[in-house]
């Protein structure tokens, strides 16, 4: 029988470590979910040795949002079979997007589908004719040589990926072919690493070697997409020839999950989609039973939308039931469940047809279809709400997950357990009621296992973002004082906004007095700020340092690893809110009748915080580094956020003003 040290790598544990890891392996031995919140340096990726520890035979799935995580774990698992394990075998699984080399419009699963289907059937066809080995076929090869490459039909890497063989019953059958066989093996036994997978498959399907890679493999790392969306999943477990109940999960920075399932549920539908939706109706008039009552619905959907656009909110509740009547008033249906099935009809022949002409795209009718049925089933659930959204002139409708915990909880109920970890899950209880509600849950809340004497924790008593005070002189002069007191710590430093007007205002009211350091501004785009961050996290090397102006929940302020010298100190001005609209105060409601008194903490203080708390966290990512950290919002102190805190901030943050904020910062130096 397996223990944690038959797969723990290093001579030592940390601090607290062990205690975790043997949490995760009863968890694992006994079933169940266990929420793990360990701050950054606790060694919470060596989580994967109790799970290889108690597996018998199971699979484990590790869940990660960004390659650099995904990275991390390659990483551990390296470690464990050289030092530990030499047998084990672990791959990882992420986007088709980053991993398909074919190129073309579209959505690339759904193009994926269409050029495998008809790979696979002109494949069939030329083994008909005694053609075993596609990738060697003289017509196959002359057909993909002519194709149009922006609307492929047939995948190269694909036809490079099978061979047929006869079965011992007469009849044939596709399997991977030698080449694919053989790097797959050698895919579970070695470290591809993502930036090189495409040189490493070569003529292969990069996507289908990692797949046929993982039916062997102890461990799978892929995207949250693999598992919350419902039909990647579903196909993935039908691949890899499992079920459920033989995997256990690892879901990693499991603070995000919330908003991940909520974005999968949700779907937004713009003016333009019922524009294409109409032309594509018109391309099939008098062709398909249905057609012209749906296209006479159209009209209705956007009278709808035109006449919110005269509402004076950004964003507000719409009635559903209003919706619903005025798509019916008038037309040829006599309940939305009849417009529903013409639609579901529609957009079976309409998506055959764009796979026909090797158009991959999703079509308008695919997506009204969809947002028809949400809409139907928000109108019994109340974890979706119907929702405009005003973007400049143009109006949005959605149907919006605003709870995820269903999903949550039907997933782990399926699988053979589950362990959530993140360095910024705090208050583990009040997450574990957000995700779980009564569910049992065990948690483990780890304390800050990097030394105290490296790092400075600071609350703000004198200054707020909050919206009554924002036109406030001596607030907004108060504000300004710290963040140019804090702009003459040595090196690089970060100051984060809860909203890129803030962040506008006070780089504004800044920049000029700041002369020892160069002033970043985080942009709204994304390959600009790519760009600032690296020269940023550049400027020690060349002895220089600078003031990062950056925006909570922003391009700089989750996921990076700012090492060493990149990054001093922090400091988060306010308390990032999201803002107060109609929306959210339903929203609120709904977790106050889910909760009680607890459930605006959950459902609008928490995620605010967290936001914070990942911004501050880009300061100590090792043992070594040294840094201050500021919660620059007097609301921060008041008894319940504070309580919120993770233990190791409350017991060691200091109340400070504007006036005693340079005495303190000049001691640290």
């Amino acid at each position: 029988m397996s223990s944690i040290a038959d797969y723990f790598p290093y001579q030592s544990y940390r601090n607290n470590q062990k205690e975790m890891l043997e949490a995760v392996a009863k968890t694992a031995r006994e079933g169940g979910i266990l929420m793990v919140d360990a701050p950054t340096g606790s060694g919470k990726s060596s989580v994967i040795a109790p799970l290889l520890a108690e597996a018998n035979g199971k699979k484990i799935f590790v869940a990660v949002r960004t390659i650099s995580q995904l990275q991390i774990f390659i990483r551990e698992l390296e470690l464990i079979r050289q030092k530990k394990k030499r047998d084990l075998k672990f791959v990882y699984l992420i986007g088709k997007g980053n991993m398909c080399p074919l190129g073309g419009y579209g959505d690339v699963y759904r193009r994926c589908e269409g050029v495998k289907a008809f790979s696979t059937a002109l494949m069939q066809e030329r083994a008909d004719r005694g053609s075993m080995v596609p990738s060697k076929d003289k017509m196959i090869l002359e057909q993909i040589r002519k194709q149009d490459r922006d609307h492929p039909m047939i995948c190269p890497y694909f036809v490079n990926s099978r061979v047929f063989v006869q079965g011992e019953d007469g009849g044939r059958r596709l399997i991977p072919s030698p080449e694919m066989r053989t790097k797959a093996e050698r895919a579970q036994k070695g470290v591809v690493m993502p930036a090189d997978l495409h040189e490493f498959a070569g003529s292969v399907c990069p996507y289908d070697l990692m797949l046929s890679a993982a039916r062997g493999a102890d461990v799978v790392i892929l995207n949250y997409h693999h598992l919350f969306n419902d039909d990647i999943r579903e196909q993935l477990y039908v691949t890899l020839q499992c079920e459920p109940t033989d995997v256990m999960m690892l879901l990693d920075e499991a603070h995000n999950l919330g908003d991940v399932v909520q974005g999968i549920q949700s779907i937004r539908l713009s003016e333009t989609d019922i524009e294409n939706a109409s032309h594509e109706l018109a391309s099939i008039r008098g062709k398909v039973r249905g057609a012209d009552a749906v296209r006479h619905v159209l009209p209705r959907i956007a009278e709808f939308m035109n006449g919110l656009r005269r509402s004076n909110e950004v964003e507000d509740w719409f009635d559903p039931t209003i919706f619903n009547r005025l798509l019916i008033k008038g037309s040829l249906y006599t309940k939305l469940d009849d417009i529903l099935d013409d639609l579901l009809s529609i957009k079976e022949t309409l998506r055959e047809a764009s796979i026909q002409k090797a158009e991959y795209r999703e079509t308008a009718i695919e997506r009204l279809c969809e947002f028809l049925f949400r809409i139907y089933r928000s109108s019994s659930d109340p974890a979706f709400l119907t929702v405009y959204v005003k973007d400049g002139d143009a109006v949005n409708l959605e149907v919006r997950n605003i709870d995820p915990a269903n999903r949550l909880q039907e997933m782990v109920s399926m699988h053979a357990a589950t362990v959530l970890i993140s360095g910024t899950l705090a208050p583990v209880e009040s997450y574990r009621r957000y995700y779980f509600g009564e569910m049992p849950v065990g948690t483990l809340s780890l304390p800050n296992s990097f030394p105290k004497e490296n790092r400075l924790v600071l609350g703000s008593r004198d200054i707020t973002t909050a919206f009554s005070r924002r036109q406030n002189s001596e607030n907004t002069a108060a504000i300004t004082a710290y963040i140019l007191a804090f702009a003459k710590l040595p090196g690089n430093i970060a100051i984060y906004f809860p909203s890129y007007q803030l962040q506008s205002q006070f780089a504004k009211l800044c920049d000029g007095k700041i002369r020892s350091k160069q002033v970043f501004i985080e942009p709204r785009e994304t390959e600009e700020a790519n760009a600032a961050l690296k020269e940023f996290i550049s400027l020690p090397s060349q002895r220089k340092s600078g003031v990062m102006f950056a925006v909570c929940g922003g391009k700089w302020s989750e996921g990076l690893d700012y090492r060493g010298d990149q990054l001093t100190a922090a400091m988060v001005i306010g308390l990032p809110l999201a803002p107060f609209t109609q929306v959210r105060r339903m929203v609120n409601s709904y977790f106050k009748r889910k909760f009680g008194s607890e459930g605006e903490f959950i459902a609008y203080t928490l995620p605010a915080m967290n936001k914070a708390l990942q911004a501050l966290g880009r300061v100590l990512r090792t043992e070594t580094d040294r840094g201050v950290l500021i919660l620059g919002e007097e609301r921060f102190l008041d008894p319940e956020i504070f309580s919120g805190l993770p233990p190791w901030m409350k017991a060691e943050l200091k109340e400070c003003d504007a006036d005693t904020l340079p005495g303190i910062l000049a001691k640290w130096k």
